[in-house]
């Protein structure tokens, strides 16, 4: 049987303890095609902006066949491609990057992977359309609004970068209410009926271990279930937080082997091997925390 090698990688910064490149080397053992998935670090623009455009260039020019894109570029990249996927119009964001025909072409998968996951662990939320808040105002919170909103969820947002959750609320008409802090959220009593939490920052990653976007002396609201964008370490402190207080609580990490197993058949035309593809990033969780992918 001939195989066929894909030379994957992924870009963003920093990205020295990713999860990505064990589990896409275990999609690709458990389809039998010859390959690798390295690591690109590019630093934020204006810094990395040569960098990034060479490394868009070697996708290109077929060097590479496909590229993940994470923190801090998933909207970097867009005014580099030649064709956005629907999602990638509505959400304004790309993590999946590939080229067909010399086109540079974007897609999202972050935000099927989310839902599949969000569903998967807390099913009594599913067909039962809420009212979520969402912290953080970034490409991953775009993910997170516009797939919540396609399931007919209302959305609060509390952001910590000003005019980032107003730049939302006008994108998305599923948010309803936009504030830069939980305090500010709180006064005006946007937390009430809230069913769940989704962190989307990195509050809480790797070095950081104990930091969270949640207060200590807030309490969550009543019967809400939280889900943190953050997977590495196992347990964040949000995550922990909810847990003590009796809120059913859940990482990322599913989130990122499904949006991970996404992005793999879109370049590979193979179904990925979920199983094996979280079996290696559970082995890789027993390591150090580090940083997501």
């Amino acid at each position: 049987m001939t195989l066929q090698a894909l030379r994957l990688g992924l870009i963003g910064y920093p990205l020295e303890q990713s999860l990505s490149p064990v589990m896409h080397r275990a999609a690709l053992r458990a389809c039998q095609l010859a390959g690798d998935y390295t690591l690109l670090p590019i630093p934020p623009l204006p810094q990395g902006q040569d960098e990034l455009a060479a490394c868009l260039g070697r996708l290109r020019r077929g060097e590479l066949d496909g590229l993940n894109v994470t923190l801090p570029h998933k909207q970097n990249v867009l005014s580099y491609l030649d064709e956005l996927s629907p999602a990638v119009q509505h959400i304004g964001a790309a993590n999946t990057l590939l080229c067909r025909e010399g086109r540079l072409l974007g897609e999202n998968t972050d935000a099927p992977g989310f839902l599949a996951d969000l569903w998967a662990c807390f099913p009594f939320l599913k067909n039962r359309p809420g009212h979520v808040l969402v912290l953080g105002a970034g490409g991953s919170a775009r993910a997170v609004v516009a797939a919540l909103g396609e399931a007919g969820w209302r959305v609060t947002l509390s952001g910590s970068r000003s005019g980032r959750e107003q730049e939302l609320q006008r994108i998305f008409p599923q948010v309803t209410a936009a504030f830069t802090s939980l305090e500010a959220a709180l006064q005006a009593g946007a937390m009430a009926g809230v069913d769940l939490v989704v962190n989307t920052t990195p509050l809480g990653m790797f070095p950081a271990l104990e930091t969270t976007p949640w207060p200590e002396d807030l309490d969550f609201p009543d019967q809400a279930a939280v889900y943190d964008l953050v997977y590495k370490p196992r347990e964040t402190r949000l995550v922990r937080q909810a847990r003590q207080r009796g809120r059913p609580a859940a990482n990322g990490l599913g989130m990122l082997v499904e949006q991970a197993a996404l992005a793999f058949e879109l370049w590979s035309g193979k179904t990925a091997d979920r199983t094996q593809m979280r079996q290696a990033a559970d082995a890789a969780q027993a390591q150090p925390a580090g940083d997501p992918g």
